[in-house]
């Protein structure tokens, strides 16, 4: 059986990561056999990140390596149906909310003071109070490092809120008002779109990010859609 590793719930989310939540939309929908277990030290994970999946004695880490490993696993039927445009116009999506969306959000929860004692209790509640201090804090600093090594970090919070509001308005254009990105059902592409935005939606307490994308109706909808249909929610 296949075992999915990844994080443990936190902020009302019964599945944190939106990597993690594709991988099992994905893994439902495709209807593996597998096991869900996990770990709250992302250090402990083969490339120090999670998700990773454990499949005949591999270990394979980043979701879009499991992506690729199901698709052979499953001899094509990830991308069944799907034509090169449309895995183009996929993977353009994909890179918009995981490549960058993605630390927009992160940004919200770790690097707002208001917001960041959620973090703390969140992430590291069960540490004793004088290490939870400290490892918390070398963890937002190596978080703030990377947010600015990426570029956004480097924008003052309204200009980093701009680039926010157009990601969410290019999804708000190109998501459906019913059905799917490719079809009468839902695919990689939409567990992709829709794990990132449960985050956003379903994130307790509200970040800046959540207040924004309430905005987006046709999104919010669609984000609920792929949820129902695939069987598998972000929220708890």
């Amino acid at each position: 059986m296949l075992e999915l590793v990844t994080l443990p719930p936190a902020f009302g989310m019964r599945n944190v990561s939106p990597f993690c939540l594709k991988i099992e939309m994905l893994l439902s929908s495709l209807e593996l056999e597998f096991s869900l277990s996990d770990i709250s030290d992302p250090r402990k994970a083969p490339k120090g990140k999670l998700p990773f999946l454990i499949a005949d004695g591999q270990r394979i880490a980043d979701s879009e390596l499991i992506v690729q490993y199901l698709d052979t696993l499953t001899s094509g039927r990830v991308f069944a149906g799907l034509t090169d445009e449309q895995i183009g116009h996929g993977y353009a999506l994909t890179r918009l909310v995981e490549d960058h969306l993605y630390w927009l959000m992160v940004a919200s929860r770790w690097l707002d003071e208001n917001w960041w004692p959620n973090v703390v209790r969140g992430f590291f509640g069960p540490l004793p109070v004088p290490l939870r201090q400290i490892v918390s804090g070398v963890a937002r600093r190596r978080m703030a490092q990377t947010y600015n090594l990426h570029g956004l970090g480097r924008h003052t919070l309204e200009e980093q809120k701009g680039f926010a509001r157009r990601d969410l308005q290019a999804l708000e254009s190109v998501v459906p008002a019913a059905g799917f990105l490719f079809g009468d059902h839902p695919g990689l592409f939409d567990f992709t779109v829709a794990a990132m935005m449960a985050g956003a939606y379903d994130n307790k307490p509200a970040t800046w990010i959540t207040d924004m994308a309430v905005q987006y109706k046709g999104l919010h909808s669609y984000t609920e859609r792929v949820q129902e249909t695939s069987g598998v929610w972000g929220r708890k």
